[in-house]
């Protein structure tokens, strides 16, 4: 195919450059040094999800109503809580790479440099700024790394959570909310305080995205206060809302399997990060190559460097491993003075700081923002005489998200490695690593408060007697070099070794169901010969324990003519959640909208306690299915399943048709990728809808939302590196790795991903050279 080519003029690159776009949607970025690849990387960025950056940089620093007006004042103001604050020396010191600062200065000039070539040329700006009447801002370097609220950190909403059940007397009960590991009884601290119903509504709308409304975008300014919750979708809305519940888990899986257990003889190392589903997608693979420099992989857009993906010998990937990086504290405040909290034997003062918010057509709005010692002030009853804040590690410096990254990137060894990620904070994560030299590695990182005296799981006092104690070393966190077993593997479980001492060091006791795990354990164990198909093959794995349990029970149920042809649809189904099983349809439904809330209702008569505990946690509900429970009898567990299989295929019938032989899962169960402007522009810029296989359950992790079956969480992008024949590498982001609408990649690779597909991930030149479909010569300025 020809090769399409033009070339730009460049203010503030040293020397002549080029972005060669291949037909898979990588850019591959060559440069003179490192320092005009991460400019010229920022240039990219830009030219390909500019609109994406600019909302990311809006929303992270508190400027949406600037661009969009008064219907985002109330978000505005919940984000600049969490913005950075702290002294930017020790900032910009904590990553571990020495030139952080001057690698993310040039990656801002980049960005800066395509915003100044489009503020020339406006044709070339994604057609977003038009639709809006908007144009974008342009970037500091600090505007990278003060930036908290888009990180992954816990659990502020479950220790909400668990204190409201305990407050009902039904503590108890909270290991069918939410399981912990190891095993641990919640300890309720001195002086808990009753909670707020709104508490954590200014750290949803903090944290939430960027959606556009007909209504929202007209709002007045008197209406501007009305634009403060945030539905079970993560919209934020001016309706009101039920209590929200704990977001879906964003999580990942990762393995690296060790020579000895390939076909090739070289390592294999799989990644397949679980975030929100959005679009454009989260991470954007690219290739950066200059002298000492040359790396490939998925990092998320607004960052330089990459996080994930490999550097010519070594290849490296990440999940999360959730340890527990925050705290709610509560407060007594001063009846005649409330910026006054009590702390040890007397008050001390919030700290105010004044801002002042641009607003699109109007003047700016002044805000006031309170901190106490321990963070933003999130909830304040004057009347009521108490106060709420959230301490969290985005207080600290280096905890801007990923972008620790930048000190592995020259990585070498699994000791280098290890050494950087001495300054990883945030998120906390399971980083998997495997080399050219054969050797593989696990390591547990971030930043995890030391509590000397809780446990971390409820809301505490914050008069001084609830105080981190710093934070543990790296060498505290656990970690596996070269194992016997000759693999490592992640997905987000409780993955403590046996020895370690978990009730000591309190890092957290809440993780990830571990279906996921299990499965990809169990399939690793069982490969003598494990190869790149067989990796692909793993990712893309449909199968759900809970369904394979569940289609078990049906099994064995007693006859009975209400569930006869539910059992005559189930019968022989093993588990595996595929897009056209009928079966799977069943059984979902079955879990999800019958039998789950039956076991609820069970354990909690009460509704308001049920409310509390719902969804439930499947790793502690089905258990209650495999023995008898002391309040439920076995002719009783058998008539709850006989009764909720009923009413699960009748739920079914009533949706899908009386011929169950046309069910599938996938005409439930879909993908779609809708744009910020799709309630604006009636969904013009959408992708999807497309059947897709899975569950949360499975290693194609692939949550949804039950009422309507649509994809909530799950991996996007997935990746498989065949360590030292990089060229075999293969990848996939859906929908596409282009965020402007006009451009061919802007969704080519949503149906390749539904349908478990792959595309190669070129990293030679001669590769890369040969699969070129467009150069964009870059010249100094």
């Amino acid at each position: 195919m020809p090769v399409a080519s033009e070339t730009l003029t460049v203010p503030g690159l040293d020397a002549p450059a080029e972005i060669r776009l291949d037909r898979h949607g990588i850019a591959h970025l060559r440069a003179g040094s490192r320092r005009d690849a991460f400019f010229v990387q920022g240039f990219n960025a830009a030219r390909d999800r500019l609109w994406q950056l600019d909302l990311w940089r809006r929303r992270g620093l508190g400027l949406l109503a600037e661009s969009f007006g008064p219907g985002y004042l109330a978000q505005d103001r919940a984000a600049r809580s969490f913005v950075y604050r702290g002294d930017m020396e020790a900032e910009w010191a904590a990553y571990g790479a020495p030139d952080t600062r001057a690698v993310v200065e040039a990656f801002v000039a980049g960005l800066n440099a395509w915003i100044d070539l489009a503020g020339r040329e406006p044709e070339r700006l994604a057609p977003e700024f038009a639709a809006t009447g908007t144009r974008p801002g342009r970037w500091e370097a600090a505007d990278v790394v003060r930036v908290r609220s888009h990180a992954l950190v816990r659990n502020a909403a479950s220790e909400v959570a668990r204190a409201r059940v305990a407050a009902r007397g039904a503590l108890a009960l909270d290991r069918y909310r939410k399981a912990l590991a190891p095993p641990h009884d919640p300890v309720v601290p001195d002086g808990l305080a009753a909670l707020p119903d709104d508490l954590l509504d200014l750290v949803r709308l903090a944290t939430a995205g960027v959606g556009f409304g007909p209504e929202r975008l007209a709002a007045r300014r008197d209406e501007a206060d009305r634009w403060c919750r945030v539905d079970e979708d993560g919209a934020v809305t001016a309706a009101p809302v039920p209590e929200a519940g704990e977001a879906p888990p964003e999580g990942s899986n990762n393995w690296a399997v060790g020579p000895g257990r390939t076909a090739t003889g070289r390592p294999i190392l799989a990644s397949d990060p679980h975030r929100a589903y959005t679009l454009p997608s989260l991470r954007y693979v690219v290739h950066l190559t200059a002298p000492g420099l040359d790396v490939i992989g998925a990092g998320e857009p607004a960052l330089p460097g990459i996080s994930i993906g490999h550097n010519g010998h070594a290849a490296f990937s990440l999940t999360i491993a959730p340890l527990d990086q925050e705290d709610v504290t509560a407060y007594e405040t001063h009846p005649d003075d409330p910026d006054l909290y009590r702390y040890g034997d007397g008050w001390e003062r919030m700290r105010r700081v004044a801002e002042r918010i641009p607003v699109r057509g109007g003047p700016d709005e002044p805000v006031s923002l309170a901190f106490t010692r321990h963070g933003p002030v999130i909830h304040a009853d004057p009347a009521a005489r108490r106060a709420f804040a959230l301490r969290t590690v985005w207080s600290e410096p280096g905890t801007s998200a990923y972008l620790a990254s930048l000190a592995y990137l020259d990585a070498r060894s699994p000791e280098a490695f290890g050494a950087a990620l001495r300054h990883w904070s945030a998120p906390s994560v399971n980083q998997v690593y495997a080399d050219a030299d054969g050797r593989i590695a696990w390591f547990v990182a971030g930043l995890a408060p030391r509590r000397p005296n809780w446990d971390g799981l409820m809301p505490v006092p914050g008069d001084g007697r609830y105080e981190w104690d710093g934070f543990h070393a790296a060498d505290d966190l656990p970690r596996a070099i070269d194992p016997p077993r000759g693999f490592v593997a992640t997905a987000n479980e409780m993955n403590l070794p046996a020895d370690y001492p978990a009730e000591a060091r309190r890092l957290g006791f809440e993780w990830l169901e571990p279906w996921r795990a299990e499965r990809i354990h169990a399939v690793l164990d069982g490969q003598d010969r494990h190869g790149l198909a067989e990796s692909m093959a793993l990712q893309g794995d449909d199968l759900s324990l809970p369904a394979r349990r569940l289609a078990g029970h049906a099994a064995v149920l007693p006859p009975a003519p209400d569930i006869a042809a539910a059992q005559a649809v189930l019968a022989g189904f093993d588990g595996r959640l595929h897009e056209e099983s009928g079966a799977a349809l069943l059984a979902e439904i079955w879990w999800i909208h019958h039998l789950r809330p039956a076991l609820l209702a069970h354990l909690a008569p009460d509704a308001a306690t049920r409310a509390l505990l719902a969804p439930g946690d499947a790793e502690t509900l089905l258990p209650l299915l495999d023995a008898a429970d002391p309040g439920l009898a076995p002719a009783e567990r058998d008539a709850l399943l006989v009764g909720t299989l009923a009413a699960a295929y009748r739920d079914c019938a009533s949706r899908f048709g009386a011929d169950d032989a046309a069910w599938a899962w996938g005409r439930f169960h879909h993908a779609r990728f809708l744009h910020p402007l799709s309630r604006v522009n009636g969904g013009a810029f959408d992708v999807g809808p497309l059947p897709v296989g899975g569950s949360g359950a499975s290693v194609m992790n692939t949550s949804y939302r039950p009422e309507t079956g649509r994809l909530t969480v799950g991996a996007s992008f997935r990746m498989v590196v065949d360590v030292g024949d990089w060229d075999a590498s293969v990848f996939v982001n859906a929908p596409g790795q282009s965020g402007d609408p006009r451009s061919p990649h802007y969704a080519d690779h949503a149906a390749l991903w539904a349908g478990r597909g792959y595309r190669p991930m070129l990293y030679t030149r001669e590769a890369v050279d040969a699969a070129t479909e467009r150069v964009i010569a870059l010249r100094p300025g």
